[in-house]
């Protein structure tokens, strides 16, 4: 039976361990704190003792502090594990500012608020020869999309109708990595075909719900949180060709319109 150790179960990790597990997959998950489908992060004895026997490998653990905390407790056990298969959820931030261009996996990547980010993408890329490094745009599905947003009265239209971003329905990214388990290593973009304003996402689920569409505001006037407005320092458009012809993937929602609607059919 092929065994999945994934290292950080966060929303995307728990949507793939649920897909693996119906497949019959055994998956092993970490988390800060145990529970009933993962072990705790810092049990060092369970962990390595997972990483030695699990044919698979994915860590979906961003850097703290500067530093990856996966690579920093485990990155030497992970590096001569018997595993068949290593993987990384990276992010499109390692691209920086693109000023609106589109972006591959041979763009350059670095910026100074991203450092962390390009160093953790950096090391896991030479951790392994066998290692995927899946660079992951804005992530939206169930109980995290514009929709959600619009109910809590959380939705913003920000003025700056230039400003681009990609984004990823969660089971497409589900569907690539698992592509990947028979596809060469190396890095891929996992992002949906039509990269555009965050505007839009908001319009077409005030439309969805037939709620009225939030008043435009400057950046300022939003008062988003530093997390959230740092998301508009960047603007750039990631294409996905290569885990096209490499993976023989294509996203189920191929734009923000097909992946709203089956948010919205999965919620009822």
């Amino acid at each position: 039976m092929p065994h999945m150790l994934i290292l950080g179960m966060g929303y995307t990790a728990a949507r793939m361990a649920k897909r693996l597990r119906a497949e019959g997959w055994y998956v092993t998950g970490t988390r800060r704190t145990a529970d009933a489908e993962a072990l705790a992060f810092d049990d060092d004895s369970a962990v390595n003792a997972a990483i030695a026997r699990s044919t698979h490998i994915l860590s979906s653990v961003p850097p703290d502090g500067g530093a990856d905390p996966v690579l920093t407790r485990y990155g030497a056990a992970i590096a001569d594990a018997p595993a068949l298969w290593t993987g990384y959820l990276s992010s499109t931030g390692v691209y920086g500012d693109a000023a609106g261009a589109w972006v591959d996996e041979s763009s350059p990547v670095g910026s100074d608020r991203r450092s962390a980010r390009v160093q953790a993408d950096t090391d896991w890329g030479a951790l392994r020869p066998d290692m995927r490094r899946f660079r992951l745009p804005g992530i939206y599905g169930p109980g995290r999309s514009a929709l959600d947003r619009v109910r809590e009265g959380r939705a913003h239209r920000i003025d700056l109708p230039e400003q681009i971003f990609s984004r990823a329905h969660v089971d497409d990214i589900v569907a690539g990595i698992t592509a990947s388990f028979d596809a060469p290593p190396g890095v891929y973009n996992l992002a949906d075909d039509l990269p555009c304003a965050q505007n839009r996402l908001i319009e077409a689920a005030c439309t969805m719900l037939g709620e009225p569409l939030p008043p435009m505001l400057t950046l300022e006037e939003a008062q988003l949180s530093p997390m959230a407005r740092s998301f508009y320092a960047e603007n750039r458009r990631v294409a996905n060709g290569r885990a096209k012809r490499l993976l023989g993937w294509a996203p189920r929602y191929p734009t923000y319109r097909e992946g709203l609607a089956a948010c919205l059919a999965e919620a009822g």
